[in-house]
C-alpha cells in the first residue's frame, strides 16, 4: 500500500470521527479544527510539527486578539482596516522567530479567532468558555492532534498492509 493510500485512509476515519466528535460531544468548530491539521501537515509533522504548528496558530490568535481588541470600541471601517495591516504586518515580523517561523499557520491562527468570533457572534470581549480565542486555541491544540495521531495512523496502516516475507527454512 503506498504512504499516500494509508495517510488518505487514515485521514479519512479521523475526518469522520473528529465531524462526529464536534457534532455531538464537543462543540468545537469543526472547520477550525481542519485548518490545524493543515496547519501541523504544513510545519512539518511529527511531534516537532504539532508543537510548531499549535506554537504558529496561538501566535496568530493573540495577534488577532490584539488586533480585534484594539478596534472593539470603533465602527470606522478606516480603523479596522488600518488595524488589520499592522497585525499582518506583526504576523510577518513574529516569524523571524525559529520555532514560529511557519508565517502561513499565523496567519491560520489569525483567520480561525476572526473567524470563531463571526461564527459564533461572541465579541472579542466575551467572557468565559465562548471567548473566540479560547475556542480557537483550544481548537488548534486538538486539531494539530488530530494532524499526528493522523500521521501515526498512517504508519500503523502501511505496516500492516505490507507484505509478509517468509524465511526459508534453514
Amino acid at each position: 500500500m503506498s504512504k499516500i493510500t494509508a495517510l488518505s485512509i487514515s485521514v479519512g476515519v479521523l475526518g469522520m470521527a473528529s465531524t462526529l466528535i464536534t457534532a455531538t460531544v464537543w462543540p468545537l468548530p469543526v472547520w477550525v479544527l481542519f485548518l490545524a491539521w493543515a496547519s501541523f501537515f504544513f510545519v512539518g509533522s511529527g511531534v516537532s510539527g504539532l508543537l510548531k504548528s499549535v506554537a504558529c496558530n496561538w501566535a496568530g490568535i493573540a495577534i488577532a486578539t490584539a488586533t480585534l481588541l484594539s478596534v472593539q470600541a470603533s465602527d470606522s471601517a478606516l480603523v479596522l482596516s488600518i488595524a488589520v495591516g499592522i497585525g499582518s504586518f506583526a504576523m510577518v515580523q513574529v516569524s523571524r522567530i525559529p520555532w514560529i517561523s511557519a508565517t502561513p499557520a499565523i496567519v491560520f491562527g489569525f483567520a480561525m479567532t476572526v473567524g470563531t468570533m463571526a461564527a459564533t457572534g461572541n465579541g472579542i470581549t466575551t467572557v468565559g468558555l465562548g471567548h473566540p480565542a479560547l475556542v480557537a486555541a483550544v481548537t488548534a491544540a486538538v486539531g494539530a492532534c488530530f494532524g499526528l495521531a493522523s500521521e501515526w495512523g498512517a504508519t500503523l496502516i502501511g505496516r500492516l498492509a505490507a507484505p509478509r516475507t517468509v524465511a526459508a527454512p534453514g
